[in-house]
């Protein structure tokens, strides 16, 4: 369990007024103590993650957030925080407490607009029995509502059903990388280069996400650099070719038309986002003018190399192939630009950071925006001149036009 990635866990953001029992919940439901808890509100002070396994549901990341009604200085910079949880959850537990005070009104908004399932735990049942008609006024949200009681197995229980209502309807849980690609008992060929950006001694999260799949379905595996392309086809005529998309033209200039071929990060963009909306952003790189503004969006913050294939290998292709002087600007991490009119082009990296929840966020601010995202492994195919290749094994499927 420790070792499964924040990434493809089960996101649940705990959100709530401060001091309204988050950080207890939390602790109850891990039966340990894994949240500092106070009488003092505002304890929490930022977004705390913390990794569990909660059965039948497996691996799950938490993220117990602050009260969103903090009046502290830093209390706008909490809500940002929170909001930016909120948008990485696929599940809001929304956390109430019948005290006396008046209904949470932002809990109540979000449970009434957001597109999240929802579940809604009234806290503090011990000292704040909940009436009928504050039971009555949650579920208006029609969201699963559950009394926290105090026989923590009864409390569990009744949580673990709430949560299981809503989890096939969260929509964000991702699919097999090489879901309905490869027929049974086929083969695989993977092409991974090895170059300064290589990780020494390992390779990287969707190379090996595809490896992984590939064993599990009982695939054959056949992994080469792109120096032994031809020899591998060849020999083994796969079902599938995979690569880096640093080497996408060099694998569809050896890999026969007629075997499908796609890479990495195209794969990553069905698994994370929307195929269908990433490979149309792609249309508008043949459209930018001079003295255009592309962001490069990072999921995770690392050091950037003199290769490196965001900042450097994506802004040079681009210009080589639109013959334009564009002006590149960079974020990483968990910054995304709260405005994003200005720019003429988004490309997103692979996502393989970050959840399905989150960067399906992203693509909706994008286009909130009026502005068009694609990521990298789209772009490059596009630069390339090969997109219309490694969309086809998609395009099959009905997945793209």
């Amino acid at each position: 369990m420790q070792e499964t990635p924040k990434s493809a866990r089960l996101t649940i953001a705990l959100v709530g007024r401060a001091n309204v029992g988050k950080s207890t919940l939390l602790n109850r439901i891990a039966g340990q103590d894994v949240a500092i808890v106070s009488p003092i509100a505002g304890t929490t002070t930022d977004v705390v993650e913390k990794g569990m396994e909660l059965l039948p549901f497996g691996p799950i990341l938490w993220l117990d957030t602050g009260g969103w009604d903090d009046t502290s200085a830093l209390g706008a910079a909490r809500k940002e925080r929170t909001a930016s949880a909120v948008a990485r959850a696929d599940i809001l537990l929304g956390v109430v407490a019948d005290d006396g005070a008046e209904p949470d009104p932002e809990l109540f908004t979000l449970a009434k607009t957001t597109s999240k399932p929802l579940v809604i735990v009234v806290s503090k049942a011990d000292c704040y029995p909940p009436s009928s008609a504050f039971l009555a006024y949650w579920k208006r949200t029609r969201a699963a509502v559950v009394v926290a009681e105090t026989d923590r197995d009864r409390f569990l229980n009744a949580f673990k059903r709430a949560l299981a209502a809503v989890c096939p309807k969260a929509g964000t849980r991702m699919p097999e990388p090489l879901q309905g690609l490869v027929p049974p008992g086929g083969t695989v060929l993977q092409i991974i280069p090895i170059d300064s950006q290589a990780p020494k001694g390992r390779i990287i999260l969707p190379q090996m996400n595809v490896l992984r799949n590939a064993l599990d379905r009982d695939y054959l595996s056949v992994v080469v650099t792109e120096n032994r392309i031809r020899e591998a086809v060849q020999l083994f005529r796969p079902a599938l070719a995979v690569c880096d998309s640093q080497v996408v033209h060099q694998m569809m200039a050896d890999v026969p038309p007629e075997i499908p071929a796609t890479t990495y990060s195209i794969l990553m963009a069905r698994l994370k986002g929307n195929l269908r909306a990433l490979a149309a952003g792609a249309a508008a790189i043949r459209m930018l003018r001079d003295g255009d503004r592309i962001l490069i969006a990072e999921a995770c913050t690392h050091h950037a190399a003199e290769e490196d294939i965001g900042r450097v290998k994506i802004p040079n292709w681009i210009c080589e192939c639109t013959g334009r002087n564009l002006v590149f600007e960079v974020a990483s991490g968990k910054d995304f630009p709260k405005t994003l009119s200005h720019y003429a082009l988004i490309i997103h990296c692979g996502g393989c950071m970050i959840n399905r929840a989150f960067m399906l966020w992203r693509m909706e601010q994008a286009q909130e925006a009026g502005v068009p995202i694609t990521n990298y492994g789209v772009a490059i195919a596009e630069t390339q001149g090969v997109l219309q290749r490694a969309l086809e094994p998609f395009r099959r499927m009905g997945e793209v036009d």
